[in-house]
């Protein structure tokens, strides 16, 4: 416990940060490829537009016991755009407008898992990205510092949550972080995309993401 584990996936690069690394987290029925604590559900839970009024966006989830599943799903585009979007790019060249991005948390008593995939990015390159305490805004500073499990404690992996990513050919990430702890209420807001790997970095760009905590 509280050892930091790298895990390599097939989509781009993909890091797995904290314990809890060995967990058993499988996703509600018609969810399984987000893997995950187990959580079952007698439906699929329903898919439904997200905050804001932005049209790209699509929130599910489903709670059942202790347990609980929740994806967000959006397309960036810059701030004051006509659309309104929860993603937001302050960087076109490292986020292009219309790049997608989904954010996956699954959790239960034994931790939380936080999975990411994004599309539509720069080939090859080396994107950092954490959750943030607060939602985006049009200021690239609105979504405040890093979330930390021990708020004032260490800025690493395994007390904060770290998504490090390294896109494909095609653009396309994937990043995956487990913890053997859970959000507080209220705390966690979005996911920021930075400019480079590591524990900061220039703010490239955000998506407002609803997490929760366990069960």
């Amino acid at each position: 416990m509280g050892a930091v584990a790298l895990v390599t996936l097939v989509c781009g690069a993909a890091v797995a940060h904290g314990a809890g690394a060995g967990g058993t987290f499988t996703a509600p029925a018609g969810h399984a490829d987000h893997g995950a604590h187990s959580v079952s559900a007698a439906a699929a839970p329903a898919q439904r537009p997200g905050r804001g009024g932005d049209p790209s966006r699509r929130d599910d989830g489903v709670t059942v016991g202790g347990s609980s599943w929740r994806r967000a799903a959006g397309v960036f585009s810059p701030p004051g755009s006509f659309v309104p979007s929860d993603a937001l790019t302050y960087d076109t060249r490292l986020v292009p407008a219309g790049a997608r991005v989904e954010v996956t948390e699954l959790a239960d008593p034994s931790g939380t898992r936080v999975e990411a995939r994004l599309r539509g990015l720069v080939p090859g390159h080396a994107y950092g990205m954490h959750v943030h305490t607060s939602p985006c805004g049009a200021d690239p500073a609105a979504a405040g510092p890093h979330y930390q499990h021990r708020p004032a404690a260490t800025a690493d992996p395994v007390n904060e949550v770290w998504l490090d990513f390294r896109t494909d050919e095609d653009g396309d990430g994937r990043a995956l972080a487990l913890q053997d702890w859970g959000f507080r209420e209220g705390g966690a807001r979005s996911v920021i995309i930075h400019d480079r790997q590591g524990g900061a970095g220039e703010r490239a760009a955000c998506f407002t993401v609803p997490f929760g905590p366990r069960g």
